[in-house]
């Protein structure tokens, strides 16, 4: 039997448009934000499996922007923008990403940073501007896979990082 009335579950006005994807990474929440925050550190993990990233500009503040190129292990390159809109340390990240600035179907994301007991536990939530440019994302460019690899990666690499800190 559904649920109805109040005891349905709620269900976002935009769901329809969004991705939402979480992973807890064993490292504690400040050197997690670090690693999105850093240059250093974000051409280090950025990405899904095999995809490198070569940066043109990178200025991380409200308004600034990241400019870069994801090259993929097929060898096609995919040009990139970012755009801060927030930006509160530790706890969250939000963000206008297309390949250019200007492009119509860029896509919001927010990212927190909650503690998980001495773990991460991050959320990458991602609005698309239709239905339609979320399924395409999804089911052409692998874009709920690629987001699982992606912090798959930042969790090995913060990981890494974590471990070396502590060793001395």
């Amino acid at each position: 039997m559904a649920a109805t009335g109040r005891d349905a579950p709620a269900q976002s006005a935009t769901a329809d448009r969004e991705i939402v994807i979480t992973r807890v990474i064993n490292a504690p929440r400040e050197l997690v934000f670090e690693a999105f925050t850093e240059i250093r550190h974000l051409s280090q993990w950025w990405g899904p499996e095999g995809f490198t990233t070569t940066t043109r500009f990178f200025e991380f503040r409200v308004g600034g922007e990241w400019d870069f190129v994801m090259h993929g292990p097929d060898g096609t390159d995919y040009q990139e923008w970012i755009s801060w809109t927030e930006i509160a340390p530790p706890e969250r990240i939000a963000l206008l990403h297309g390949e250019s600035r200007g492009d119509p179907n860029a896509f919001e994301s927010a990212l927190t940073f909650a503690p998980d007991g001495a773990a991460t536990r991050i959320e990458m939530r991602t609005l698309f501007p239709t239905k339609e440019l979320r399924d395409e994302a999804v089911d052409k460019y692998h874009a709920i896979e690629g987001g699982r690899q992606t912090l798959s990666s930042l969790a090995a690499y913060v990981t890494d990082l974590a471990r070396k800190g502590a060793q001395g």
